[in-house]
């Protein structure tokens, strides 16, 4: 599972760099300032994940099973939430209406709210014992 956290961690990284550089570089002639500060929001609400992923791949005091939701729900949180503020932004260049998804940017939302839930409850229920993480 670490592994596989902190692969995906890497790709929405890596990702989220060059969105940004795409959008600052390629969109900024294309769409509005507006829309482009959109993007701008998906685009950091995907590298905080990408972040939080790699800490959470890395760590010893969450639980595995702590773990594999918090992948899942960033995953698919991160997907929904920033993929549809891409899509949203960018909607003036595409032939696809994306207001017609615009719905799952707060579940997207939601979605991450509840891994970093899970996270705290994690934290609050770990024990220290003799200065020793368990």
């Amino acid at each position: 599972m670490n592994k596989k956290l902190l692969i995906t961690a890497s790709l929405l990284g890596l990702i989220s760099v060059v969105l940004g550089a795409f959008g600052a570089h390629g969109l900024k002639a294309s769409i509005s300032v507006e829309s482009l500060q959109t993007f701008e929001t998906g685009v950091r609400y995907q590298m905080y994940h990408a972040l939080l992923l790699l800490f959470v791949g890395s760590s010893s005091v969450i639980s595995q099973k702590t773990k594999q939701f918090t992948f899942y729900f960033i995953l698919i949180g991160v997907l929904f939430f920033s993929g549809s503020i891409y899509g949203l932004a960018t909607n003036q260049l595409t032939a696809f209406d994306f207001k017609t998804i615009a719905f799952i940017t707060p579940i997207g939302g939601l979605l991450l709210i509840i891994a970093w839930i899970l996270l705290f409850v994690n934290f609050v229920k770990y024990k220290v014992i003799n200065s020793k993480i368990l």
